[in-house]
């Protein structure tokens, strides 16, 4: 979940702006959500509707096309590819499992070729047979709507270069072949991927009937396979699901049943009048934000009805290493010195709600292995800032007195962490004005090189399990593409050395992962140490709120709550 989609930044994030004193009472509400490896369905819970709100819908009702968490926890049950995630709670969420193939693929060809064997007898939510065309149709399309990812995750197949130049013609020749008779699917890359299943297992790797057409679709429900359907959406009113009447399970892992008979998700209410029909029993569960006000109240009377998670995202400040001041690095060290992570971690709701961090990877994530460079005491866990070594850094750099503009939305949170980040500055002899923009265009526009962004608050939420998925996605060359509103590698920072590390631990990943994640960490390690491009703040946690009686909250680390296994009767 790349934070170019915002899929958790925006939307989620910023319902931790909450005081700390409000959550005293629910930290144990942490684990609420188990560790077990499988769901077990019980038929007694079946039924009813399940009511979620939602200020305002999230675009496009297309799969392929949509990268936001609203709709992604909502594709779990309406959408497979060929793998998926398992559903289930706990660390096994990470688990990639076959989902519309019988099995995990062959791999053959020196990691190259993948040949997936089609489940038999499955039919889409029209009635019609799944088949290896349609699956074949699928990966084409993927191009042919201007996927987000295409260019970057499905670039390997071979092919895939031609579809990024013409999508309307994609075809993928010589990438991925079927064979109706077989029922079997070879997917051929340019170079082995060991990332490569994660990626087919995001609700961008959906099966869709090959007569879908190749764009986007909108507001218009596309047939999927999952246990349910969308049947309607108003994007002014309500977005309904309904059980797909052809599904039968083939795979609790990859596709359990679900226990609504209907999921509808709400509109147009605000966020206030959200927390009091969650409360009231009017609706089931919220998705956004829990005002400030309303949390401690909450906390004080419905402690078992809100559930707080360790999410594996990182909030960061990033620094431009090609402009001045930060593109000298004691510069960008005396700001790591600088910046309190505990003060952070109050702004953002206290630590029931975050925990600071001084590196990259988030806690619980491949290749996490604490350290803490830049602070007062020593050690892996962080004690407090350094302000003397930070004011001498910023001297011997030369850049003091420098006007340095700080760039932040205009959310409570993200305003505040952009306010204090402006104080720290300031109070290390640089001239900081703060330059709040909307949620709405402040990430692309930090991207762009054209807008001389020297510095900027954002963060992170992880795609899928992989430390690439953070270091490569976020501070290689590749990544870094000047005068683009797609340029994930806000700082700029291109290191060859560095990027031949990443290859290596890229390598190491499909041969001996326990290395290449000690390789991973050893990186995150090297780029904060010696380069420090960014500052790393803290890592988050998310509070869902429940209405009482709704029951059997599961919480996946891929993709959050799962939605079809809440009970309402």
């Amino acid at each position: 979940m790349r934070l170019r989609s915002r899929w958790l930044g925006a939307a989620c994030a910023a319902a931790l702006a909450v005081s700390g004193v409000a959550l005293g009472q629910i930290g144990a509400q942490a684990a609420s959500s188990g560790t077990g490896p499988a769901l077990t369905y019980q038929p007694s819970h079946a039924g009813g509707t399940l009511k979620l709100l939602a200020s305002s819908a999230a675009g496009t009702l297309d799969p392929q096309v949509n990268y936001t968490l609203q709709y992604w926890q909502l594709y779990q049950a309406t959408y497979d590819g060929l793998v998926s995630f398992r559903k289930t709670s706990g660390e096994s969420s990470f688990d990639v499992v076959p989902d519309l193939a019988v099995a995990l693929p062959k791999v053959t060809n020196g990691g190259k070729t993948y040949t997936f064997v089609l489940r038999k007898g499955i039919k889409f939510s029209n009635g019609k047979t799944v088949t290896v065309k349609d699956v074949q149709a699928s990966f084409q399309r993927l191009f042919k709507v201007a996927n987000p990812n295409a260019g970057s995750w499905y670039a390997g197949i071979v092919g895939a270069s031609a579809c990024l130049s013409k999508p309307a013609t994609c075809t993928l020749s010589g990438g991925v072949t079927v064979n109706p008779s077989t029922n079997t699917i070879v997917v051929n890359l340019v170079k082995p991927d060991a990332e490569f299943l994660d990626q087919l297992a995001v609700p961008f790797g959906s099966i869709l009937p090959a007569s879908t057409p190749g764009h986007d679709m909108g507001t218009t429900p596309i047939p999927g396979t999952g246990a349910y359907m969308f049947k309607s959406d108003n994007p002014n009113t309500k977005l309904v699901m309904v059980r797909n009447p052809y599904f039968k399970v083939w795979s609790a892992a990859a596709q359990p049943q679900g226990y609504p008979n209907e999921i509808d998700q709400l509109f147009s209410n605000t966020v206030e009048s959200e927390v009091t029909m969650v409360e009231n029993g009017q609706a089931n569960w919220m998705f956004d934000p829990i005002p400030s006000d309303r949390l401690a109240q909450l906390s004080d009377k419905y402690a078992s009805q809100l559930h707080v998670n360790t999410l594996t995202s990182t909030w960061y400040i990033t620094m431009n290493v090609n402009i001045p001041p930060f593109n000298n690095l004691k510069a960008r060290q005396a700001v790591n010195y600088a910046f309190d992570k505990n003060s952070a971690v109050k702004l953002y709701g206290g630590t029931k709600l975050a925990t600071p961090t001084c590196q990259i990877l988030p806690p619980g994530f491949p290749g996490y292995v604490p350290y803490c460079a830049y602070q007062s005491g020593h050690g892996s866990t962080y004690v407090g800032p350094d302000l003397a070594k930070a004011k001498a850094l910023v001297a011997a750099s030369g850049t003091k007195g420098m006007s340095v503009g700080v760039v932040a939305q205009t959310d409570t949170v993200d305003l505040a962490l952009g306010q204090y980040l402006q104080s720290v500055l300031n109070s290390i002899g640089y001239k900081a004005t703060l330059k709040p923009l909307s949620p709405n265009i402040q990430f692309t526009y930090i991207q762009n090189t054209k807008n001389k962004v020297q510095i900027a608050e954002t963060q992170w939420y992880q795609d899928y399990p992989a430390a690439s998925d953070f270091i490569d996605i976020l501070l290689s060359c590749s990544q870094f593409h000047p005068g683009s509103d797609n340029s994930i590698n806000i700082a700029g920072f291109c290191n060859k050395s560095v990027d031949a590390q990443m290859a290596r631990a890229e390598t190491l990943m499909l041969t001996n992962p326990t290395q290449g994640n000690a390789l991973w960490a050893q990186i995150d390690k090297t780029i904060m140490t010696k380069y420090a491009p960014w500052v790393p703040e803290f890592n988050p946690k998310l509070i869902d709120f429940l209405s009482k009686g709704t029951g059997d909250y599961q919480f996946s680390k891929q993709f959050y709550m799962l939605v079809d296994q809440l009970w309402v009767k």
